[in-house]
């Protein structure tokens, strides 16, 4: 199992200090990855959670300046609310500044409010449809192939894109989400499935259709990966409890059974610390037990 952390780049907690510490411990405990999560302008009834939401790739590239052993992933964008070829262009950047750092964790979002405050509210509907074409429009530009690209929502074939990610058309691009399309999306043209607030239960009712549609498709199984929150006291809210570690450990090796490889906890607490400390007693009494 692998680790990494999401980031406090969402929420009233929100801060450069805070995503800074997060990201400074991430480093040194030799954690793998850390993460951004995306929102722009939701409606008053979300912004308890994302009404103050640092932009998500803009964050990667500061963090990845700053710290050049961390991977960069996004947890997730929402894809369908942006441009797909300016998001192709900024993420190739962000690879090739990066030097072949990036993950790319992509979803179809939820709120319809938001789409249409992103003047956008004429995706919402085909958001599925839009997020599919997306991912073989990155894969086609990121190859350097100058082809035509012909599909439902983006048609050319005088262009030229450049600079290539470091990666190429090989920059992972991670699904998430819980719905059937979204599992079935995963496994016809994802690297990774990237489960969010899920337990290891909930998760292996899901592998089958993803793995159906991998079939489908005849590709190679998706990597697994999960998102989950830790908190830092006993709570009946869902996560995992700092105050249990050995619960956490069972719950982990249980994602280990069915195969996930990463593991990208989001703490809960505020002040950047506080954060610290969490980040490091859970390396220290999870991480390193697992190991040990």
């Amino acid at each position: 199992m692998r680790f990494g952390l999401i980031l406090r780049n969402t929420g009233p907690a929100s801060s450069r200090e805070a995503i800074e510490a997060g990201a400074e411990t991430a480093e040194r405990l030799a954690w793998e990855t850390v993460w951004t999560t995306d929102h722009v302008l939701v409606p008053r009834a979300a912004a308890s959670e994302y009404g103050r939401t640092y932009e998500a790739i803009s964050t990667l590239a500061w963090v990845g300046a700053r710290h050049p052993r961390l991977k960069l992933g996004t947890s997730v964008i929402v894809v369908p609310q942006r441009n797909a070829v300016l998001l192709a262009k900024e993420l190739a950047t962000l690879d090739l500044l990066s030097e072949g750092r990036l993950i790319v964790g992509v979803g179809v979002g939820w709120n319809e409010t938001e789409f249409a405050n992103l003047g956008a509210s004429d995706r919402f509907h085909r958001r599925g449809a839009y997020l599919d074409e997306t991912i073989r429009l990155w894969r086609h530009l990121w190859s350097g192939s100058s082809e035509p690209f012909e599909g439902a929502f983006h048609s050319f074939g005088d262009f030229v894109f450049g600079p290539l990610p470091a990666q190429r058309e090989r920059v992972p691009i991670v699904v998430g989400g819980s719905s059937p399309a979204a599992l079935r999306r995963a496994g016809a043209l994802g690297d990774g499935y990237h489960a969010t607030r899920v337990t290891a239960d909930e998760l292996a009712q899901r592998i089958p259709a993803v793995r159906a549609a991998t079939e489908a498709a005849g590709r190679p199984m998706p990597a697994l990966s999960a998102r989950v929150t830790v908190t830092t006291e006993r709570t009946e809210a869902a996560g995992y409890s700092l105050a249990d570690p050995e619960a956490i450990l069972r719950e982990i090796r249980a994602f280990e059974s069915l195969g996930v490889e990463h593991l990208a906890p989001a703490f809960d607490a505020t002040d950047p610390a506080k954060l610290v400390a969490a980040i490091e007693r859970f390396d220290s009494e999870v991480v390193k037990a697992l190991v040990g």
